[in-house]
């Protein structure tokens, strides 16, 4: 199964980035599931109902959040109405919406999404690797579903890299959001799940974190609250990761880090354009 995973999307060039790309690259990559997290993709904070829907119809078979999920108001509302918009699986019990879901693949096959969030240096939600281990066991690997994806949306390296630890061999991918930087560590641990730290950004990335960087470097050198923060507003970059997974097993043979437009240096998966 050919897996894509899309890094946070950052305000209107994010968005453009995904609009404009993903139609092409899931016909050219023959993808079978793509999950986009779309947590700064309402000028930088939250996410509203017309962006979720332009994501989806782009070709996003699932839309994840984090920290940002209720920025914007509505999102408490109409995320009761779309499954396949996830919040952080760890939000307290009655918060609107879900932290994990299960869709078809474009192959018929059922894959499972969850969205969780790190505790260190974040907001202090419940425990993360209780509530993935709940939906794993719910949908095991093999048993219920063929392939299984974990968004960890955290500050903090180390907690993402123990829950890939904690799964390696339960899911088919874990993948760092939220810091908005891709890091070059795309792997394949021992247990046959494939890793990344951070898929880093859909975004501008002649920026800060996908922000204008006058406010924010403002802030740093004077530490005094300021004006709101802006999204950035030059071309975008896709980011992500690209993973295939073993039909039988449901685990990771191959990954490659995503990188298309302006500012990095451009990665693609190359064993899919033989």
């Amino acid at each position: 199964m050919r897996l894509l995973f899309l890094g946070d999307v950052v305000g209107r060039p994010g968005r453009a980035a995904v609009v404009d790309q993903l139609p092409d690259l899931r016909t050219r990559w023959k993808l079978d599931v793509v999950v986009v997290n779309g947590e700064n993709a309402a000028g930088g904070f939250g996410i509203t109902e017309a962006i979720c829907d332009d994501l989806l119809n782009a070709g996003a078979d699932v839309v994840t959040l984090g920290n940002h999920s209720f920025d914007q108001r509505e999102a408490l509302v109409f995320i009761e109405r779309q499954p396949r918009l996830l919040r952080p699986i760890n939000y307290p019990p009655g918060t609107p919406g879900r932290g994990a879901t299960v869709v078809e693949a474009a192959n018929g096959s059922r894959v499972l999404v969850v969205n969780a969030m790190g505790r260190l240096f974040m907001d202090p939600l419940d425990d993360p690797f209780a509530a993935v281990d709940k939906a794993l066991a719910e949908c095991p690997l093999r048993e219920v579903v063929d392939a299984a994806i974990i968004d960890m949306h955290a500050e903090a390296t180390s907690e993402k890299q123990a829950m890939a630890r904690h799964v390696d061999g339960r899911a088919s991918l874990v993948v760092g959001t939220h810091t908005h930087v891709p890091t070059a560590d795309e792997q394949i641990l021992a247990g046959g799940t494939a890793y990344q730290s951070d898929a880093g950004m859909c975004g501008d990335y002649d920026s800060m974190l996908g922000m204008q960087p006058e406010e924010p470097l403002r802030r740093f050198i004077e530490k005094t609250p300021g004006v709101r923060l802006e999204s950035a507003s030059g071309p975008g970059t896709l980011a992500g990761l690209a993973v295939e997974t073993d039909d039988a097993t449901g685990l990771a043979v191959r990954v490659s880090a995503v990188r298309i437009g302006p500012h990095l240096s451009q990665a693609h998966p190359a064993f899919w354009e033989i």
